[in-house]
């Protein structure tokens, strides 16, 4: 697929060509399998929280790991305002580095190929803790990840019905037109106590930075699942503490979410359960039909991790990438400067001729 000294490139354009080319389901479905095969190695990948620098308007953070054979990075902010100045609110690019050499082997966009890795990991938490039979989901927060989720739930989860609520109906309005033609049953409703009315699963998705309460203790009971993916950050929640506090908590990192997910709300020692263990069996999901179970997702580096090593595959048959010159490669490694000193010779000689 490419030569030592350059590297593959996905741009927007061509990621949106490949989703396209496989369809946004399959992708979703061919990243979960991914995400599934290296949280079944959890404890080979480094680990640690995402390095963050905050600020009044939002985060800017770094996301490595590594499983011994390879390695990664992804560079994402997260910044509310932006939706009022027409910007997006996540940002992201990635890349994927093979640990013999430290060589990258990809470097991409990863604003959608983030949003495609969310919604596959919700959909991974989904499968293994929400009650069976789950039909109808409540999507609460309808910006850029809120397709993304409902196709994850409907390709993996069997869920059939969609309702919507966000307090900017036009986010409603926007996500019932996406779906038009998904094969979902969409309702846009009034209020988050009525989009949760009837369903299984909630997920809420929204974006402001804030300690807000999406969810409420009287809005949710026993027999639901809750997928909270919009808290990433300190300061920023969306579920109230009594919600936790009623609720089996999993989780993916629990050093990272002590810092930015729903239990930051909670004692440092609180009892959580890492999705990992429930999907490699060593620990169990949801326990009854009458259990309330809370996913508390807030991204993390392994999922990125699986979701390059998907795309690095994926391109070995779509072919949707741009080699970038970006690895200096001197004849002799050691003489970086004569390499140097050979393209001024090398421009001369073209002025010369021309």
């Amino acid at each position: 697929m490419k030569s030592l000294n350059t590297v593959p490139f996905v741009s927007v354009e061509n990621m949106m060509r490949l989703v396209l080319d496989l369809g946004v389901e399959t992708c979703i479905e061919q990243i979960a399998a991914y995400i599934e095969e290296d949280f079944a190695k959890w404890e080979r990948f480094d680990k640690i929280p995402r390095v963050a620098s905050h600020s009044h308007e939002g985060v800017i953070e770094l996301m490595p790991t590594s499983d011994g054979v390879d390695y990664s990075f992804k560079y994402v902010n997260g910044h509310p305002k932006n939706t009022r100045d027409g910007l997006q609110t996540v940002t992201a690019f990635g890349l994927l580095a093979s640990v013999d050499t430290g060589y990258p082997v990809l470097m991409t966009e990863m604003t959608l190929l983030t949003a495609l890795r969310t919604a596959a990991t919700s959909a991974v938490a989904t499968r293994a803790l929400a009650p069976q039979g789950s039909t109808t989901l409540a999507l609460i927060g309808n910006g850029a990840q809120s397709e993304f989720q409902a196709l994850a739930l409907k390709a993996m989860c069997g869920i059939t019905k969609v309702r919507l609520f966000d307090v900017d109906r036009s986010a409603s309005e926007k996500c019932a037109r996406n779906l038009a033609n998904s094969g979902l049953e969409i309702v846009i409703c009034d209020s988050a106590q009525a989009a949760v009315e009837g369903a299984q699963v909630i997920t809420t998705c929204t974006a402001d930075k804030q300690y807000a309460t999406i969810l409420s203790d009287n809005m949710v009971g026993s027999g639901q699942h809750i997928n909270a993916i919009g808290g990433d950050c300190p300061g920023k929640t969306e579920l109230h503490r009594d919600v936790l506090l009623r609720s089996d908590i999993f989780v993916e990192y629990p050093e990272q979410t002590r810092i930015e997910g729903e239990i930051q709300q909670l004692d440092a020692d609180y009892p959580v359960k890492e999705l990992w263990q429930v999907l490699t069996g060593a620990v169990a999901g949801r326990e009854s039909q009458d259990a309330l179970t809370l996913f508390d997702g807030v991204g993390f580096a392994i999922e990125d991790f699986s979701a390059l090593r998907w795309l690095r595959d994926a391109l070995q048959l779509s072919g949707r990438f741009t080699d970038l010159d970006m690895i200096a490669d001197p004849d002799e490694p050691r003489d970086l400067y004569g390499m140097v000193m050979r393209e001024v010779e090398r421009m001369a000689r073209e002025r010369s001729a021309a």
